[in-house]
């Protein structure tokens, strides 16, 4: 299932023991219940298994002590209520990854609808809703950047007033999301810079920007303030992010950490392994720093 079609040294030590078994790895190999640090706060995006019944991956995640669920709707929300599970990155707004805030045509029905999804995210007593630039379709980057300002300053007041955040995350244009506008960390920080609220911030996708940018901890060092929300994946391939791809996330985790980063840090890679829970469970011991 595709994302857009779905709109410490004991953590060191049993990274070791798991890498060995990436593919076969069991709920015999890796036990139920995590000791967590506590430093982070963790999260997983909901789509990654969305072959998984809501409610027993609710129970699932109950079982290994992750408090949160990224990309969940109003639908989602009274059953993750029953158990306990925080909706850390809500969406339901917006006409999907391509349609959006850079073209003015699609600004009147982007308006009515956050202006109505909004007021519900503050309700059931969450902050972070998301957001999307659209494709460039041929559009300048300078041109798309002051169409986003434009349409978002629309909204910005009623997010103050709600206390919610729009988030636009970061995307790459050369792998997932062919054209996508919101690329690179500079033309995101810009539009941030540019609207002037705390209640615009950007969700910095780990995977995305290691293909567009790299350089990610010099980044999160240097932008951190504009920076809402963390995703995680491996790359190559935005699977498992152990040994088998290029980026070292306890180190990640550690520098977003210094920056006195207090959000979530949400799992958002596609599993391989047969145990796609015990998988998770890996993903969040790499980053439980």
């Amino acid at each position: 299932m595709k994302r857009r079609t779905f709109i410490g040294t004991s953590a060191v030590a049993s990274v070791g023991l798991l890498a060995g078994n990436t593919a076969n790895a069991s709920e015999s190999t890796i036990e139920n219940h995590m000791k967590l640090n506590n430093n982070i706060n963790h999260s997983v995006c909901r789509w990654c298994y969305g072959k998984i019944p809501m409610e027993e991956f609710l129970k699932n995640l109950n079982e290994l002590g992750i408090k949160a669920m990224d990309l969940t709707g109003p639908e989602d929300w009274p059953l993750m209520k029953k158990y306990n599970i925080h909706a850390s990155m809500c969406w339901g707004a917006g006409m999907g990854i391509e349609k959006g805030w850079n073209e003015p045509k699609y600004h009147e029905d982007l308006i009515k609808d956050y202006a109505q999804v909004i007021p519900k995210v503050a309700e059931a007593g969450y902050t972070n809703l998301i957001c999307f630039s659209g494709n460039r379709n041929g559009m300048d980057d300078i041109v798309g950047l002051k169409n986003c300002v434009e349409g978002l300053k629309q909204i910005i007041p009623i997010a103050e007033k709600h206390g919610v955040i729009i988030q636009m995350e970061l995307l790459n244009s050369k792998v997932d999301h062919a054209d996508y506008m919101c690329d690179l960390s500079e033309w995101g920080v810009e539009l941030c810079k540019q609207l002037g609220s705390d209640n615009f911030k950007l969700l910095y996708d780990i995977y995305h920007m290691q293909i567009m940018e790299g350089d990610i901890i010099r980044t999160i060092k240097k932008h951190h303030q504009y920076f809402g929300h963390y995703h995680t994946g491996g790359n190559p391939g935005r699977h498992e992010i152990d040994e088998t791809q290029e980026l070292f996330y306890p180190a990640i985790m550690k520098a977003i950490l210094e920056t006195g980063y207090e959000g979530h840090v949400a799992q958002e890679f596609i599993p391989t392994w047969e145990d796609k829970i015990a998988a998770l469970k890996l993903g969040v011991t790499i980053c439980d720093v």
